[in-house]
């Protein structure tokens, strides 16, 4: 059986940033991984030349964010697009109302203020709402505030709805009233047009990184921790478990003794959701040219409903759509070519036989992928922002969980992940080290 002293299971951004604290510190590390990849759902395709973000695609918000600070150390370059948040203005964006046509300037202006005014009484709602509360009875609650007619309810409760769904793929009744309360931005969003694995690539150089082991089992006990993986064991003092919430909960991966009841609880309290990306590529532009985001109101919009411009990245024409919360379920299991042909009858009941042909389709898979089971956690209702915190707690000072699930203040995003890899690395070591340390000696470029 091998020695050493911390294992860390896992080589996504959580794992990675403890493993290199960890290292960095003097510790013996092994970075035990599924996958035959580094980045978990951080993972960028390459195919034909043309760099397509498959997993993680954003910086929300790049003010006092410690990925944004690697990414700016390790010389990663990067491009503004500051939509990601869902956001109803503020950028640039071609809306279409419920019988296909662009909305002008004045009625999307009129549109983006009555969500602006549900947006604020929503603050007092979510902090009277009862426990057990979805964010759809919170919204609902707020839009009958206003004592609009149908319509222009209607329309906001939608946005709403779609808000849930893109940032937490999942529909409002299944997202806790609270479930959004992390969703604020400081400062612009950025995506990356070399692709968003250059960070955990950055992150995982000169770590003792082994792809291809898929633990099954941990052993902790008084005389430390004992991993077994498909290629063998190893024993170590402590071990930081950075897998997806998904993974625990389908019992892919024991632990024994089990989490205590702490921890099961919380995790209890925690879904994987159901998101998956579409991204088109065209050989000529038939949208305008000076909007980030195409979006379609009305019931026509229940399934695609938003299109990002990622034309800016490397001059191809591309847009980005979600299949999100009941759509991702709903195409599941879906050929390419069907889910293509979905997409393409809503742009051209937008823009009609403009609409060319795509050169090519991704479409993502991240729910049948057995190493994640989703794309990112969320809230059930019932839940508690502690629940983050919680899991998160250290076993016996032998065994750590992070990952974006564990962070509470910036959970489902790669900065939650990062920020808990450090919270272990601190945990495990029982001192304070500066998160800059990750790339402090690393040479950007």
């Amino acid at each position: 059986m091998e020695e050493t002293e911390v294992v860390v299971i896992g080589a996504g951004v959580a794992g990675l940033t403890a493993a290199r604290l960890l290292a960095g510190a003097g510790r013996r590390v092994v970075v035990l991984e599924a996958r035959d990849r580094i980045g978990g759902r951080v993972h960028t395709d390459r195919t034909d030349g043309l760099v397509t973000d498959l997993g993680a695609s954003w910086i929300h918000g790049v003010e006092d964010n410690a990925v944004a600070d690697a990414v700016a150390a390790f010389g990663i370059r990067t491009v503004e697009f500051t939509v990601g948040g869902y956001q109803v203005d503020s950028r640039p964006i071609a809306y279409h109302g419920p019988d296909g046509r662009r909305l002008d300037a004045g009625a999307a202006a009129r549109f983006a203020a009555d969500v602006h005014t549900v947006d604020r009484d929503l603050v007092d709602e979510i902090e009277r709402s009862a426990p057990d509360d979805s964010y759809r009875d919170v919204v609902a609650r707020a839009v009958a505030a206003q004592g609009w007619d149908a319509e222009r309810a209607e329309r906001v409760r939608e946005h709403l709805e779609h808000r849930s769904e893109e940032q937490y793929g999942v529909a409002s009744d299944e997202l806790a009233a609270h479930g959004l309360d992390d969703d604020t931005i400081a400062g612009d969003e950025v995506v990356f047009p070399d692709g968003y694995d250059a960070l955990p690539a950055h992150l995982a150089a000169g770590l003792d990184v082994r792809l291809g082991h898929v633990v099954a089992r941990v052993d902790h006990g008084d005389d430390g921790v004992v991993v077994t993986s498909s290629r063998g064991t190893v024993h170590a003092d402590v071990v930081v478990v950075t897998v997806p919430v998904g993974v625990l909960q389908a019992g892919d991966l024991v632990l024994e003794p089990p989490l205590p009841g702490r921890h099961r609880e919380a995790l209890g309290r925690l879904r994987m959701n159901a998101f998956e990306k579409v991204v088109l590529r065209f050989p000529e532009r038939f949208w305008d040219e000076d909007v980030y985001a195409i979006r379609q109101l009305g019931p026509a919009g229940h399934r695609w409903h938003s299109w990002y411009d990622l034309t800016r990245l490397d001059g191809v024409p591309t847009l980005l759509t979600f299949a999100a919360g009941p759509a991702a379920r709903a195409i599941r299991g879906w050929s390419t070519e069907q889910v293509a042909d979905s997409v393409l009858q809503q742009l051209r009941r937008l823009y009609g036989d403009a609409v060319g042909t795509p050169t090519s389709v991704l479409v993502t898979a991240w729910q049948d992928d057995p190493f994640a089971r989703g794309s990112y956690a969320h809230m059930l209702p019932g839940s508690t922002t502690d629940d983050h915190d919680d899991l998160a707690t250290p076993i016996a000072g032998r065994v750590h969980l992070a990952g974006e699930a564990t962070w509470t203040l910036d959970p489902a995003t790669v900065a939650g992940a990062l920020y808990s890899g450090h919270r272990a690395a601190v945990a495990v070591l029982g001192q304070d080290v500066p998160i800059d340390r990750l790339w402090a000696d690393t040479p950007a470029g």
